[in-house]
């Protein structure tokens, strides 16, 4: 970023792209986290974590690739747009077998294969991003696939993350079954006040900033018109740090922040620039 050096930061603090070294354990995220990991310890089939969008769910699920890689085999499916036979050959490219078998031989190959790295003592869990982009039919695969277990435990265990269009998708009679399967759900909510300002805060204490770089009446201005949704408050911090260094000031000032409330979508728009007559849109 243009202004890293300007501000004395060793890495641009907020970034649209979901950086773990900058992941900070808030409570919607930290509690998304345990609850998947504390379900795959048990052994539960089906974990699913929803929310809005921007609220965290691509940073959760590269937490949990970083936590589970060297524990259990990942399978990873970024890309849910996916018929069944394109699910189950994705599937087997991550359990490394040949997908270019006829759709039964590669469900018979999938299930030997789980079989095998059970044995070796190691669980098997499947991650699916953008779940409510899943077709029907790739639904019903899933659902095959959580049929597949010893007579103790899954033999791969899933955990599925979308936006609230999933819980809508999911409350199809069609897909009642697969629904039934789901054993624990977190969702992500939007940021707090407080974790807002803790939010900010530690991203520029990461970067090696000064977190006086935002007033304290500023953060509290970014959590009003962001509703304390990160990738908001990630591009809202960022063009307004972008417009203090255009404007060569080593803090945000008002004018700043409410340059960048307006070149934002999404977000409210303060209608004065009088800070403590900002009103809201």
């Amino acid at each position: 970023m243009v202004y890293q050096s300007y501000f004395g930061l060793s890495q641009a603090p907020f970034s649209l792209t979901p950086t773990t070294a900058l992941f900070h354990g808030l409570e919607p995220h930290f509690e998304a986290i345990q609850t998947v990991l504390s379900a795959i310890d048990m052994g539960e089939g089906i974990i699913k974590v929803t929310g809005e969008v921007g609220t965290g769910k691509t940073l959760v699920c590269r937490m949990l690739i970083n936590h589970l890689k060297d524990k259990v085999h990942l399978v990873y499916l970024p890309n849910p747009i996916l018929n069944g036979v394109e699910l189950k050959q994705a599937v087997a490219h991550e359990l490394s077998l040949a997908s270019s078998l006829d759709s039964v031989s590669l469900v018979d190959a999938i299930h030997t294969r789980l079989l095998e790295i059970h044995q070796s003592g190691k669980t098997v869990v499947a991650l699916i991003d953008e779940a409510q982009a899943l077709s029907d039919e790739a639904v019903e695969t899933l659902r095959l696939f959580g049929n597949l277990e010893t007579e103790h435990r899954k033999l791969l265990q899933m955990v599925i993350l979308g936006q609230p269009e999933l819980d809508e998708r999911l409350a199809q009679h069609s897909l009642r079954q697969f629904r039934q399967r789901i054993t624990f759900s977190a969702k992500l909510r939007p940021l707090t006040l407080a974790e807002t300002v803790a939010y900010i805060d530690h991203r520029i204490e990461k970067s090696g900033g000064d977190t006086a770089i935002f007033s304290l009446r500023l953060k509290k201005s970014i959590w009003k018109a962001t509703q304390g949704i990160p990738r908001m408050i990630n591009q809202v911090c960022h063009k307004s740090l972008l417009m203090a260094f255009m404007g060569q000031q080593k803090q945000v000032q008002t004018q700043h922040l409410f340059s960048a409330l307006h070149d934002t979508f999404d977000v409210k728009k303060p209608k004065y620039k009088t800070p403590y007559l900002w009103g809201w849109s």
